[in-house]
């Protein structure tokens, strides 16, 4: 009887190691921030208004799923006031040179078929520990209703002391223009805030440049 006991409980503590690994596998995160202006590629979305985005995340080693929103305020679009991004992909790595290739989706609620439109993706990153550097395309899927542009853009994030981290990008909208920002985050605790400036040159010569100074403050859990 105790030979019995022994096994059944040997039985059970490999099976709560087994579910303990396997539930680990799969990775659910989440995040929310708020910003003073959403700045998407050099270009405000909201205005020049304060915005409150958040999203979820699924990870399944190196698969992953998500959803992202935010509030949103066109001129050219006064209906439309939110914008929901779903995207999917799979990252991973060889020899320390990371790769993420996915698709994301950009829904506008209130203007289906005259904003929403999707792009393919595939960015390559190397950690170098002083400094981390990054590049992506962006391949705009075309539709019946719109054909949207591609993009390209590489970026650098350097690490600092006191948990600060000094970060760049530009790149290239094309058809549209060249956008650039760079911006400095600081964490305390689980909280990131971040200042940062933005620019867009467009490629119209009747259209001026915009630029943005921009806070936010975000976390993930």
């Amino acid at each position: 009887m105790k030979f019995i006991k022994l096994s059944l409980a040997a039985a059970l503590a490999v099976t709560m190691a087994y579910a303990e690994e396997k539930k680990s596998d799969l990775e659910i995160s989440a995040n929310v921030a708020m910003t003073s202006n959403y700045v998407w590629r050099g270009m405000t979305q909201s205005d020049d208004s304060p915005a409150i985005q958040g999203g979820f995340d699924l990870d399944y080693k190196g698969l992953y799923a998500g959803a992202w929103g935010s509030n949103v305020n066109f001129k050219d679009n006064p209906d439309t006031s939110m914008e929901f991004d779903a995207y999917g992909g799979y990252k991973n790595e060889i020899a320390g040179v990371g790769y993420d290739i996915g698709y994301i989706q950009y829904v506008y609620p209130n203007d289906s078929k005259a904003l929403n439109f999707g792009e393919a993706y595939v960015g390559l990153s190397y950690d170098f520990k002083v400094v981390e550097v990054s590049a992506k395309y962006s391949l705009g899927v075309q539709t019946d209703d719109l054909d949207p542009e591609n993009a390209y853009e590489a970026a650098v994030s350097v690490p600092l002391p006191m948990d600060i981290s000094i970060d760049g990008t530009i790149g290239n909208y094309e058809n549209i223009g060249v956008y650039y920002l760079i911006g400095a985050t600081k964490t305390l605790g689980k909280f990131d805030f971040t200042v940062a400036y933005s620019a867009m040159d467009f490629e119209a010569d009747s259209t001026d440049t915009e630029d943005n100074i921009i806070a936010t403050i975000s976390t993930s859990f």
